[in-house]
């Protein structure tokens, strides 16, 4: 039986280490949810580009409207839907360059999103432990390998073709704050744009993989066929080392008063890398 879809498109909104290309090739594996990528990093966006042969403009840049067309038929399902992911730092860009497609449009962000891309329903998630968040951050910016798998992505598996993982009590904290500020900033942006997310949580995903991305296709409007196995394409990464980092990080705040999971009061610089 064909189901219609109630939504044209969605976007996974997340921070960095929270299971969300775990969260996209479980979708993806459903064949009714898209084929849903980052193609909306900044950093990736050529290479998305020349992959999609987009046409080039006279400047040596790409026509942002090929790109988007491009990107739309790259991440639709059969059955017509569109997905991707944003982490924080891509949105802002996003908007920028669909205002330039479509400088008429009125009405906000969402207006906005939905003159691009249709109907627009968003997936909020988030990592009630924002220390091990923190600390699988550190790893995956030290190694660049951001996971192991994989589903078609354009970058960030490296095969380790980084540094060896090393603690660092300040990276931990840079990251953690980084964190609390890119929930932050996804919460007022909701709130503005009058979005209201469905909500995720990683360590429920982790906990029921298959539960969790039904939970998904079902705020989406759609249904997996029967016969169609929910596959994970992504491995988990976090190990015994990730364990005693955080147990070594919150030992150390604890002189100084800190919870687990707090953070001593350093200034914050942003991070580089994967956002």
């Amino acid at each position: 039986m064909d189901h219609v879809a109630r939504f044209d498109s969605y976007f996974v909104c997340a921070t960095p280490r929270t299971g969300s290309s775990l969260l996209l090739g479980l979708l993806g594996s459903t064949g009714v949810a898209g084929r849903p990528q980052a193609y909306f990093r900044e950093p990736d966006e050529p290479l998305w580009a020349e992959r999609w042969g987009v046409r080039r403009t006279a400047g040596g840049g790409y026509d942002h409207a090929g790109y988007v067309r491009a990107a739309l038929a790259a991440g639709r399902s059969g059955n017509g839907v569109f997905g991707a992911k944003l982490m924080w730092g891509a949105l802002g860009p996003l908007l920028a360059k669909l205002r330039t497609v479509h400088p008429g449009v009125t009405g906000g962000d969402l207006a906005l999103l939905e003159r691009a891309f249709g109907r627009t329903a968003f997936v909020c998630l988030r990592r009630d432990d924002t220390l091990a968040q923190a600390v699988s951050w550190l790893r995956a910016e030290q190694t660049r390998t951001w996971f192991i798998g994989g589903d078609g992505e354009i970058s960030g598996n490296d095969d380790g073709d980084g540094h060896e993982p090393r603690y660092d009590a300040e990276e931990i904290t840079r990251f953690v704050r980084t964190i609390e500020d890119h929930n932050a900033a996804w919460e007022a942006w909701f709130s503005s744009a009058g979005v209201r997310p469905y909500r995720v949580r990683y360590e429920d995903l982790a906990e029921d993989v298959t539960g969790a991305t039904r939970r998904v296709l079902g705020f989406l409007g759609v249904e997996a066929p029967p016969d169609r196995a929910i596959a994970a394409r992504h491995r988990r990464q976090a190990d015994e080392l990730n364990r005693d980092w955080m147990a070594r990080y919150r030992a150390e705040q604890a002189p100084h008063g800190g919870r687990a999971g707090s953070v001593p009061t350093a200034e914050a610089r942003p991070p580089e890398g994967r956002t």
